[in-house]
């Protein structure tokens, strides 16, 4: 059986501001420096309209995509989610005419550039220079994420500052007559321009396709395409509607640089050089990000063995440099051989079928009941907006014409081809469907499973988790001598009975069952049984060290494996809250394996600084009062007198061998040691603070 190929993950480099910029810098180009001409030869003034409905297939596809990435933050975006939600047969169709819509619609915007360009140099010829941004564009992206993403806030600042100049000194021009014949090509005319024109928002989703390479991808993602929703619509609806008024739609029909006309009517020949400078600047915003988006795809296709493993290496930046280079080669290819009208409906029928897809995807996720899915960010309204998402492509694409129905038949031809030729021997993987069905009683993929709760170790912990409060609460036992693991687990129900008000007998019951159906991990010397119970308010936890070891030799049951055990967490969660419960299992999980956790464990002198093994990360800060050293001003007073960042608490005080958690009014002595927990931010402020202290139990 084949197995997931392991490469090396992608680095988090991007953070909220540029998930924004590519996600806007991306949409805001040929859609809306060049588009607007075409359309008007089929809209009239009816294109501001159909901008508009352009964007109502748009939303329930971003929300679902939206919700998607932030349970599978993974390189590839929409082929990795089709993937494993409706199978690799899905996930190659999808991933493969994702990747060629994005090369087109990078192409596209590079042509757009050129049309602005030969304004004022008309010697130029746009191929040939499109050629060369390509090529100068890739050798940037070798260099690494960052530097692109650098790139990219540059270009777009300046683009939003030319752009909102361009409509705020347009709008007063505008004349309301060139309005009034604006149904007048009628509505199939509308609702096909809408088809054409729809191709310019498609740059909203490209971001997604780096959702592996995005830090906190449950807060950054939703936030920053939400945020290049609102800009996006705003600047397409007021600047349509501001070159229909300025110029009507008879003179805006055909013009390939329309912004620029506009400008120049209203602004004069310093509006028109200014947004023909904005329009290049958005054109390098596309392909650049476009560039970035799109190699991820055969990367993504390349782990999972559905096209070849030449396409999987990274350069010494971290960069997929083969998969950069296909990319770019393709869209040199497009630039040759295909009009831009050509490229702009092509690229559009196939992005709206995939949008349809990724409504079916969330409706599958959601119907396969896996504890392990566990989006960050839920789109609203389900399942009827999904319905609505998947329906509203298929008639836009309807009413694009035969040329775009038969490209995106095609695209679904050549990808269930190469699947069935190629890739269908090379894996042996199948979606969430597979889970629907087994409700119904057939069927079920284990894989997928596992690699979501992969997902959920690497996403870590949400802000709102507590996961530090439930570890300072948590009684700890530290057993000396031989002890079997049936002991231990009496010991540690005994404490969670008193705590949680239920039977003692019950949950130790529940510990063994667990561990004898396999379902407690234990690994590197520490076990984590666990139980979700009804009734319940809060996650409870008891940790226990076992000095001399469980030797799993002595058990009756064998239910330990081969390898004494050490440290051992008994974790209890409310039963309806299964994401949480695992998120704490991943948390547990990626403590116990970092470097030298066992060893720090094993020598710990007492409560505390057990627990602050356990909360060591960027939410945690371990202090010693001590007079002349930075909080030298805290001994004295209470927790309630000090002035405290938001949102941090002290969890823990160690006062010689006594561990005591601290209420509002426990006076704080020379000496005391404290373990404070909060947000990143407020814990890095005092860190800052406290730099001479050690950050932990050393």
């Amino acid at each position: 059986m084949a197995v997931l190929h392991r490469s090396r993950r992608l680095r988090k480099e991007l953070g909220l501001l540029d998930v924004y910029v590519m996600a806007t810098g991306t949409t805001l180009s040929a859609g809306f420096f060049l588009l607007p001409g075409l359309a008007a030869m089929q809209a009239g003034p009816g294109l501001v309209l159909a901008y508009a409905l352009a964007a109502v297939p748009l939303i329930p596809a971003m929300l679902s995509k939206v919700e998607l990435a932030t349970a599978m933050p993974r390189a590839g975006g929409t082929y990795y989610f089709l993937d494993r939600s409706l199978g690799p047969l899905v996930g190659t169709i999808g991933g493969l005419g994702t990747w060629l819509a994005l090369v087109l619609k990078s192409a596209f915007s590079l042509v757009a550039m050129g049309a602005y360009l030969t304004l004022f140099f008309p010697e130029l010829s746009i191929v040939p220079l499109a050629c060369g941004v390509t090529a100068a564009l890739a050798a940037l992206n070798l260099l690494g994420t960052r530097q692109s993403g650098r790139f990219q806030i540059a270009v777009v600042g300046v683009l939003l500052v030319l752009l909102t100049g361009f409509i705020a000194g347009s709008l007063p021009q505008v004349r309301l007559e060139h309005f009034r014949d604006t149904l007048g090509a009628g509505a199939g005319s509308i609702l096909s321009t809408a088809g054409l024109v729809y191709v310019g928002y498609i740059g909203l989703t490209k971001v997604i396709s780096l959702a592996e390479e995005v830090r906190e991808p449950d807060r950054n993602l939703p936030l920053g395409v939400f945020l290049a929703i609102g800009t996006t619509l705003t600047i397409y609806t007021l600047g349509t509607f501001a070159m229909v008024g300025v110029l009507g739609a008879d003179r805006l029909a055909g013009d390939l640089t329309p912004a620029a006309s506009t400008a120049r009517s209203a602004l004069g020949e310093a509006g028109a050089v200014a947004i023909s400078v904005a329009a290049v600047l958005a054109s390098l915003s596309v392909a650049n990000a476009g560039l970035i988006s799109a190699s991820r795809y055969p990367l993504a296709m390349s782990r999972d063995h559905l096209i070849p493993h030449a396409l999987l290496r990274l350069n010494a930046r971290g960069v997929p440099g083969r998969a950069l280079a296909l990319t770019a080669a393709v869209i040199l290819a497009c630039l040759l051989l295909i009009d831009p009208i050509g490229i702009a409906k092509l690229a559009g029928a196939f992005q709206l079928l995939v949008f349809s897809l990724l409504s079916i995807a969330v409706i599958v996720m959601r119907e396969s009941r896996l504890d392990s899915y566990d989006p960050g960010y839920r789109a609203p309204g389900y399942p009827w907006l999904q319905i609505g998402g998947i329906v509203a492509p298929l008639v836009l694409i309807a009413s694009m014409g035969w040329q775009p129905v038969l490209f995106a038949a095609g695209i679904v031809g050549i990808g269930a081809a190469w699947y069935f030729t190629y890739a269908r021997r090379r894996v042996h993987r199948a979606g969430a469907l597979l889970h629907v069905f087994e409700r119904l009683g057939r069927q079920r993929h284990e894989g997928l499973e596992l690699e979501l709760r992969g997902i959920l170790k690497e996403k870590g912990l949400r802000r709102a988790d507590r996961f530090d409060e439930v570890v300072a609460r948590a009684p700890v036992i530290d057993v000396r001598g031989d002890a079997g693991f049936e002991t231990v687990v009496r010991l540690a129900s005994d404490q969670l009975a008193a705590r949680l008000g239920q039977r003692s007998d019950q949950l130790a019951q529940g510990f063994l069952d667990g561990t004898r159906i396999g379902a407690t991990p234990v690994e590197h010397g520490v076990a984590i049984p666990h139980l979700r119970l009804a009734g319940i308010p809060a996650p409870e936890l008891v940790i226990v060290r076992t000095l001399d070891g469980l030797d799993p030799q002595s058990e009756r049951d064998e239910l330990l494996g081969e390898e004494p055990i050490h440290a051992s967490f008994f974790l209890v969660s409310p039963e309806g809250d299964a994401s949480r419960h695992l998120r704490f299992l991943a948390q547990l999980a990626v403590r116990v394996e970092e470097p030298g956790f066992m060893s720090a464990w094993r020598i710990a002198r007492d409560e505390g600084a057990l627990k602050e093994i356990l909360l060591r990360s960027e939410r945690s800060l371990a202090v010693t009062l001590e007079a002349g050293r930075p909080l030298a001003g805290w001994i004295g007073k209470t927790p309630g007198q000090l002035a405290l960042p938001p949102g941090v608490l002290i969890a823990l005080l160690r006062r010689g061998d006594e561990t005591i958690v601290p209420g509002g009014s426990t006076g704080l002595l020379a000496g005391d040691r404290l373990t404070l927990i909060g947000e990143p931010r407020s814990i890095s402020a005092l860190r800052r603070q406290h730099a001479e202290e050690p950050d932990a139990a050393d």
